[in-house]
């Protein structure tokens, strides 16, 4: 699978439609041939005026020639471009990074937060004759999104949507990872992809690798340029943004940052 090359003039796009997942995660749609055909687990520098530019996955959209930012409020940034609204302007820059090893098969994806975003984005490349699993967690009911749409995206072929709720107010009660383990002790898959929070694929991985399986995971690390020369998403011996987002089981586990330390935005190592 061709990566999609990298545009790193940035461009002027307008959002054109917003939509409320939850009380703090929005989806911005706007209009750009390039990022509507960005491979699973490539990604966009996104600038907003005034305050800063982030990296953030591609939204899928199912109109032709459109993509899509799902943002949740948290931090400065965020919270900036979750209040944008319709005819606002941002910046978009690339895509970079690589992307899911696509497999055939038993499929099991695992995801968490926006960090279902990549992960919707590969449904999308994946064959009609796969059997695919689809974990997502949330800490609530009220933070479950994109349920509906897995379900829509794979309707006519063999799948299952499994959310976990950490409280139990929708669906499994627990973790992602612990269904996960349930579904490992019943199924055979032969590939896993995750991504959201980092504790999450750390177990994720681990558990997949237990049961040699081969494993994807799509890390977040702090990036200021995307191309490799800021250095400020070092992860380990390798830079998350020309090396990753995506890497596989092995080089994970041997990667002694992963589920354990991030670099703040001085560059110093914190501990997760």
């Amino acid at each position: 699978m061709e990566l999609q090359k990298s545009f790193d003039t940035p461009k002027i796009v307008t959002i054109e439609k917003v939509v409320d997942e939850t009380p703090t995660v929005r989806t911005m749609y706007f209009s750009d041939e390039i990022m509507s055909k960005v491979l699973p687990g490539q990604f966009a520098m996104v600038w907003i005026p005034g305050v800063n530019e982030i990296p953030m996955s591609v939204m899928i959209s199912q109109e032709n020639g459109k993509a899509a930012f799902t943002v949740r409020k948290h931090g400065l940034a965020t919270t900036e471009l979750f209040s944008k609204k319709v005819g606002d302007k941002i910046g978009i820059r690339g895509p970079y990074g690589n992307s899911f090893t696509v497999k055939q098969g038993n499929l099991l994806l695992v995801g968490g937060g926006t960090g279902l975003v990549p992960l919707i984005r590969l449904v999308t490349f994946l064959q009609k004759n796969d059997n695919v699993t689809i974990i997502m967690g949330a800490k609530t009911w009220s933070e479950v999104f994109f349920e509906d749409l897995a379900n829509k995206l794979l309707e006519g072929t063999m799948h299952k949507v499994i959310v976990a709720t950490e409280d139990g107010s929708y669906g499994e009660k627990g973790l992602v990872t612990d269904a996960m383990e349930k579904l490992l002790k019943e199924n055979k898959f032969d590939a896993v992809y995750t991504c959201g929070p980092e504790k999450m694929m750390h177990k994720a991985v681990q558990i997949a690798s237990a049961n040699k399986i081969h494993v994807e995971a799509s890390i977040e690390r702090m990036m200021k340029c995307g191309i490799g020369i800021c250095g400020s998403c070092c992860f380990g011996d390798v830079m998350a943004c020309k090396d990753g987002t995506v890497f596989d089981g092995t080089a994970l586990l041997a990667n002694k940052e992963f589920g354990y330390t991030h670099r703040s935005k001085s560059g110093i190592l914190d501990n997760y």
